[in-house]
């Protein structure tokens, strides 16, 4: 449905996409990940046809190279953030506007507006003004404008940014639930990593104007290939060490005085006394009393430090021979404080170029 083939745009000096490469299938809901300056926006912009790239091999959409077509003969319409929408118009003129500078009759126009605000739960606020709507209201009619026209690609641009926590949540899963009914390719910009966990079929991680990580949400939740995509996704114990063996898909690395199993994740595989780094997520860390625990391998001597509660779950620090591991300890009723060891499990534990 998309197919993206060498893209690259500078900004002056400042180069935002560095000969970019992507693609999205019929019907997937795609996410590009990345801090602000990372290219995600700038690829949108392009996508769309808002922007002109410096250079670019090829840019399709269904099948059409539209490399040197402008936005309005492009087959994908955009959601802004700022929604877009003009006061002085009802809420069923916003949504058919598009279908009005194209040209089709009004009858028509007034049909599919509200067959649009139909699918966003909206149809019996045909008649009100922008102001009189609540901002998750907002949200709904600028979706329903970009769908009036009935695109192959929806672009969606960080849309949900400006809602508080609750209405985004909610959001989220309107539109999974809209992405389902539809079949409609969505491509989604973010820079949160919850949104692109919570929504997408896969995901592309973006830094500095280039691929970072693709791959489901699964995969880079877990399964990050770097350092820089390790700490974006949010592993809080990042540790060096040094390659001891390498044997049937696992390796062996040594921190000081331990020997530590993990799951190397990266393209090319290390060898034998080379620097890497284990990554280890907060929740994946158990804190036991050795002796009872039964763990034989990537297990630490640690003593409590300080806590931190933070309503659903709890902070907790360990200092250990290898510096401060973090633990986060969901289970309330678990004596957190009552270790003096902490241990995780080979699978739990990724270990990456240094």
């Amino acid at each position: 449905m998309l197919e993206v083939v060498g893209a690259t745009h500078a900004y002056g000096p400042v180069v935002a996409l560095d000969n970019v490469s992507l693609t999205a299938e019929r019907g997937e809901f795609l996410t590009i990940l990345g801090a602000s300056g990372s290219g995600k926006t700038t690829m949108l912009r392009i996508i769309s046809g808002l922007e002109r790239p410096s250079r670019i091999e090829r840019l399709a959409i269904d099948g059409a190279d539209v490399s040197d077509k402008p936005a309005s003969m492009r087959n994908c319409t955009t959601v802004f953030q700022n929604y877009a929408l003009f006061p002085h118009m009802s809420v069923g003129e916003n949504v058919g506007y598009g279908l009005k500078v194209r040209g089709v009759p009004k009858p028509e126009i007034q049909s599919r507006a509200l067959d649009a605000l139909r699918l966003v739960q909206l149809a019996d606020k045909a008649d009100r003004r922008i102001h009189q709507l609540s901002g998750g209201e907002r949200q709904r009619v600028a979706l329903a404008r970009a769908l009036v026209t009935r695109p192959a690609i929806l672009l969606l641009d960080e849309p949900l940014g400006a809602l508080d926590e609750k209405l985004r949540q909610e959001m989220q899963s309107e539109l999974v639930e809209l992405h389902r009914t539809l079949g409609m390719t969505f491509v989604y910009i973010t820079h949160s990593q919850e949104e692109a966990l919570t929504m997408s079929d896969r995901v592309i991680l973006m830094r500095r104007g280039r691929i970072e990580q693709s791959g489901s949400p699964e995969a880079l939740f877990d399964r990050p290939v770097s350092r820089f995509a390790a700490e974006f996704m949010g592993f809080e114990n990042i540790i060096p060490a040094v390659v001891r063996e390498i044997s049937a898909g696992r390796v062996i690395v040594e921190i000081g005085p331990h020997v530590i199993s993990g799951i190397w994740t990266a393209p090319v595989e290390p060898r034998q006394g080379d620097r890497v780094l284990i990554a280890v997520r907060a929740e994946r860390l158990m804190p036991v009393r050795q002796g009872q625990s039964g763990a034989k391998e990537n297990l630490i001597e640690a003593t409590p430090g300080p806590r931190t509660y933070r309503g659903k779950y709890v902070d907790q620090a360990a200092t250990t021979s290898i510096g401060t591991i973090r633990l986060r300890v969901w289970d309330r009723s678990t004596p957190v404080e009552d270790f003096n060891a902490v241990t995780w499990s080979l699978t739990d534990c990724v270990i990456i170029p240094a």
